[in-house]
């Protein structure tokens, strides 16, 4: 994974940021989610990097990048605050604008440096994720049981305490086939690291603390992302079973937004890059056109 991809560490205000790039064409960043590191999206990258100047970072408070400070409010792990300091990253390696795509935790970095920094993001693409306030206020006992985790992360010390305790165990579904054994081997590692630990465990305290009211006060004031947006979800993990059609809740966030679900438990990019590459092919090299969404399964991409 990672053919020809330089690594290194990128310093910001916050700290140190530890990212791959390579490839050539229009930037695109690649932001992933919890509990992985840049590391998952190796295949998708190699796939891409014909295309694409391809950017994969690991999130503040995730992989070997810096770990935010600890604030009441969760303040500096705000997907605000990450979203600043990849955009400070992208800026520093010459891209004035570019593609984004994000999936699950980073998908929510994804969609707020589409709104806090409209000028700059020409393309957004999620997979696996809605608005922080979305999921917040559609709660309901299928969440709960499905998806306690976020309340539970959300209370001081004991996630920490309870991870920690038996990494392995937490992380039961870990595969090296599907990460590939060098992805498999770092994560088992960071997993076992208290300050990882703790600062992916803050990603989501700072969801329920104050990640929910930038929402808000995005939605009160009428704000909507402004760049063409593509949604894509996992069609066998629950996103579009829980929320029901993920398009629909997008588009009170985004004018211009279309998306289909991609065969695939939830890490589709360990699962099935090749599917995952396509969509951000066709999406990013020209206008996406929604009524793809209406195929059937069997006619999607996978």
């Amino acid at each position: 994974m990672f053919d020809n991809f330089e690594l290194e560490m990128i310093d910001t205000e916050g700290g140190p940021i530890r990212l791959r790039h390579g490839g050539s064409g229009p930037p695109l960043l690649l932001i992933h989610g919890h509990p992985r590191s840049h590391m998952t999206w190796g295949q998708v990258a190699d796939l891409l990097s014909a295309d694409f100047r391809i950017v994969c970072p690991d999130l503040p408070g995730f992989g070997r990048s810096y770990i935010p400070a600890d604030d009441p409010e969760s303040r500096f792990s705000s997907k605000r605050a990450k979203a600043a300091a990849l955009v400070e990253v992208m800026k520093g390696l010459g891209h004035d604008t570019f593609f984004v795509a994000g999936h699950d935790r980073g998908s929510l970095v994804a969609f707020r440096m589409a709104m806090d920094h409209s000028d700059l993001v020409r393309k957004l693409i999620t997979v696996d994720g809605l608005p922080v306030i979305e999921h917040l206020e559609r709660a309901d006992w299928k969440f709960a049981r499905d998806w306690y985790h976020w309340f539970f992360f959300a209370q001081p010390e004991k996630p920490e305490r309870a991870i920690l305790a038996d990494p392995m165990a937490w992380y039961s579904a870990l595969r090296p086939d599907e990460m590939g054994r060098e992805a498999y081997d770092e994560l088992v590692s960071l997993i076992h690291d208290p300050a990882v630990v703790h600062g992916m465990i803050e990603d989501y305290r700072a969801g329920v603390r104050i990640d929910h009211r930038h929402d808000r006060d995005d939605r009160d004031a009428g704000r909507k992302v402004r760049c063409p947006m593509l949604c894509l979800w996992s069609l066998d993990d629950d996103l579009e079973q829980i929320y029901g059609d993920p398009i629909a809740i997008w588009k009170h966030w985004a004018d211009d937004v279309g998306g289909f679900g991609i065969k695939s438990g939830h890490h589709v990019a360990e699962e099935n890059p090749a599917a995952l590459a396509a969509a951000f092919k066709a999406f990013l090299q020209k206008q996406f056109r929604s009524p793809l969404r209406q195929l059937p399964d069997r006619l999607k991409l996978a």
